[in-house]
């Protein structure tokens, strides 16, 4: 029988527990660990403070064997990453020749030279191992204590990726293999993006989905982007068929429990799925946006290769620039208001009609804090779909959450209705 190995992740930065930004870099670490057969078991979040850094690394190892770290290896004075870590194992921080190589090689590149705060990026502690950053500047460095393996990456999650990838893989494969015990088998994860249905409905949805001592987990995780299900199994060496047969009779129950929300699998997002529809069907679409502030358009541009599919993209926030843009008739927003069906709708058309192209995507709403009332209040938002065969659609939504937030459900409900849309017209 080989023995567990479990792992810890430690995601360092006050922006995550503020709800400034959230933590995307946790599920891509569980999925590559998994691939070793290392289980995560716990995560913590800590904010940019030194002590309460130490107390976490202290907390991790009478708990884990691996330790990974994200966040705090930038050259700002809240970047306190290397200084707790050496305060919790007792090593002294230097400037490694390694570290700075990279440092100094990177910020040549983009044709800078480093002041002292960023020479702070070439400390590490000692005895510890510098992991190359391939992508930037800060360097990331491994060591053992008290029989654990503490690693810390940065936090923006490119540089995470490809440290994990090319630095920390290979170094945790090497670890394992020298132990002389038979390889573990990965951990199989498979997950599925949900949208419009509500994490408590989700989880009623999928109520007895796992039969009684059944080696697989279920997971979900709700998001202004939907709600994730995952299922998780860890076979052993005598029933990996058994179970990876297993996880598949599930997966397909997901599928068609979930079937009217579900939009995605694996590591795909709203944008990929509706571009990747988008050119299949040969379709130009252009976005109207208020509320959002070219949010939608953002996340289309994000996916390379765009431009085959997206024309356009128009911020009208004003009353005036949804009439001069696209042709809203001021009468209309003076009856039902800016935020509203009717003015959805006509900014939906508006858009297609001015770019001439397949379909119209637009949306306006309120976000907030402020300009709700007690008929029209903050979270309230209509999205419009003109597709030129008909009457063009308007759909209400009411969402909850700050600014930010709001915001966020707002493009991925758009991104959704313009996804439901095109499978429809796929099925005519």
């Amino acid at each position: 029988m080989v023995p567990s190995l479990d792992a810890e992740i430690i995601a360092i930065g006050t922006e995550l527990l503020i709800g400034g930004r959230s933590d995307s870099n946790s599920i891509f670490l569980a999925d590559e660990l998994g691939k070793l057969g290392i289980a995560v078991r716990f995560k913590s979040v800590v904010g940019d403070h030194r002590q309460d850094i130490v107390s976490a690394i202290h907390t991790a190892v009478k708990r884990a064997q691996v330790i990974i770290m994200t966040g705090g290896l930038g050259p700002t004075v809240d970047d306190c990453t290397r200084e707790a870590v050496a305060q919790a194992t007792g090593r002294r921080l230097g400037r490694r020749k390694g570290a700075l190589e990279g440092l100094t090689t990177r910020l040549a590149q983009w044709g800078r030279v480093p002041n002292s705060a960023q020479l702070r990026q070439a400390l590490i502690p000692s005895g510890a191992t510098v992991l190359k950053n391939p992508v930037g500047s800060a360097a990331g460095f491994s060591l053992i204590w008290k029989k654990a393996s503490i690693i810390s990456l940065p936090g923006v999650p490119r540089e995470m990726e490809e440290m994990m990838r090319q630095e920390v893989m290979p170094l945790l494969r090497a670890a394992t293999a020298s132990t002389g015990q038979p390889p573990r088998l990965p951990i199989v994860r498979q997950v599925f993006h949900t949208f419009g249905l509500a994490e408590a409905d989700v989880d009623a949805s999928l109520k007895g989905l796992i039969p009684k001592g059944a080696p697989v987990d279920l997971g979900l995780l709700a998001s202004p982007m939907g709600v994730l299900v995952s299922l998780t199994t860890k076979g052993s060496q005598s029933v990996s068929k058994k179970h990876h047969d297993l996880l598949q009779q599930l997966a397909n129950d997901v599928r068609a429990r979930l079937s009217n929300w579900l939009f995605a699998e694996g590591r795909d997002q709203m944008e990929e799925v509706v571009g990747r529809e988008l050119a299949r069907q040969g379709l130009m679409v252009a976005i109207a946006e208020s509320c959002t502030g070219g949010l939608i358009g953002h996340r289309l541009t994000q996916v390379a290769g765009s431009s085959a599919y997206l024309d356009r993209g128009a911020v009208c926030y004003s009353n005036r620039a949804k009439t001069e843009m696209l042709g809203v008739p001021a009468d209309l927003i003076v009856k039902h208001g800016a935020v509203s069906q009717e003015v959805a709708a006509s900014m939906a058309k508006g858009i297609r009609e001015r770019a001439k192209v397949s379909v119209g995507l637009s949306v306006t709403g309120i976000a907030g804090p402020g300009g709700g009332t007690e008929s029209k209040p903050v979270g309230l938002v209509f999205i419009g779909l003109d597709g030129g065969d008909g009457q063009p659609i308007a759909q209400e939504f009411r969402f909850h959450g700050d600014r930010t937030v709001i915001k966020q459900r707002s493009s991925q409900a758009a991104l959704n209705l313009l996804r439901r849309w095109l499978l429809d017209r796929a099925t005519r």
